[in-house]
């Protein structure tokens, strides 16, 4: 079944404490909203299975439209529904990076900026000196815990979020946590910078290919892509083009393969998955500008397109936000 009670915790941080020694080491943030209540954000930083490295990914100039969907700095707790159209988190659906680019770190090691609860640590304490910054914890929350301590800071209520990574494509041991919509990550607001920083974590064991509706790991597919990997991918969109509606909206695909490519039986979908078919063939090293109004609708708040092969699995996908739109006739590129 899916988690419980997932959503997002808006606060500031305030402590943090490494754990390297236990059986599941975790690192753990204490933080508090704008009405005074504390909260422990657990975040995981070895798998319980092998291979027992997570896998990592920090973005440091963060750009989705995620981000215009998330409460008020502050403002604790959200429940959030796991759908589309929500501040959730699908690693998957969401097209909020690039799986490719994810790799593995180990949990605790001696020396400096060379393990996961470094990493963890140098954009935590980035928060903690920044008055202004916010931090938001995606996962699923326990508590409050009315008559527990929390065991790691020692507050009243027990509360806080875990889960804070990739929630689907589970192996069997873990399979009854799966669900879509529903992943974890941090993701930290510098407004005097005007940037946002988001760190994904995931394990090794999960499937990078899950069913629309379960979460569960799709037998078969193929395994997460390594950088330089994909023939095909989506480079470029028109999402506002000059001129009054029905405008020439057109999508840019890149075959960076030395061989050339059939696109017959693939698509293009949209945020809310209207699919376009794709035809014809492109050489080695061109591209296609492929129009889409006729199927695909690109809306000028943000969204997101996802190339899809024969089989229907996802191989490349973007996404693109408000701001990026609003720049009429200009190409967004990916």
């Amino acid at each position: 079944m899916p988690l419980r009670s997932y959503g997002v915790l808006a606060a500031r941080p305030l402590d943090r404490r490494r754990e390297g020694s236990t059986d599941t080491p975790h690192y753990q943030i204490h933080l508090r909203d704008d009405a005074g209540v504390d909260y422990r954000a657990s975040v995981n930083v070895q798998s319980q299975q092998a291979p027992s490295e997570l896998l990592y990914l920090a973005d440091e100039n963060f750009t989705h439209p995620v981000t215009a969907l998330l409460p008020a700095p502050g403002s604790g707790w959200t429940k959030l529904l796991s759908r589309p159209g929500e501040a959730s988190l699908d690693y998957i659906r969401g097209n909020l990076f690039d799986p490719a680019l994810m790799r593995p770190l180990p949990p605790d090691l001696p020396g400096g900026d060379n393990d996961l609860a470094d990493k963890l640590e140098h954009y935590v304490q980035r928060a903690m000196n920044d008055p202004a910054s916010g931090m938001y914890v995606l996962g699923e929350r326990w508590g409050p815990e009315a008559t527990t301590r929390d065991k790691i800071f020692g507050f009243l209520p027990g509360n806080g979020v875990h889960d804070v990574h990739m929630n689907q494509g589970n192996s069997a041991r873990f399979r009854r946590d799966d669900g879509v919509w529903q992943d974890g990550g941090l993701l930290i607001h510098l407004p005097g910078e005007n940037r946002w920083i988001a760190i994904f974590l995931a394990f090794q064991s999960q499937a990078w290919h899950t069913d629309d509706t379960t979460g569960h790991a799709i037998g078969g597919a193929p395994s997460r892509p390594e950088p330089g990997d994909l023939p095909l991918r989506i480079v470029g969109a028109v999402v506002n083009p000059p001129g009054p509606a029905p405008e020439p909206e057109t999508v840019t695909l890149l075959n960076a393969s030395p061989d050339p490519i059939t696109l017959d039986g693939w698509h293009l979908a949209d945020q809310a998955k209207r699919t376009l078919p794709l035809a014809g063939q492109i050489a080695p090293g061109e591209t296609l500008r492929q129009p889409v109004a006729a199927g695909l609708q690109l809306g000028n708040k943000g969204g997101a397109v996802t190339l899809l092969d024969p089989a229907g699995l996802k191989v490349h996908g973007v996404s693109y936000t408000k701001d990026q739109a609003d720049r009429e006739g200009w190409t967004v590129t990916f």
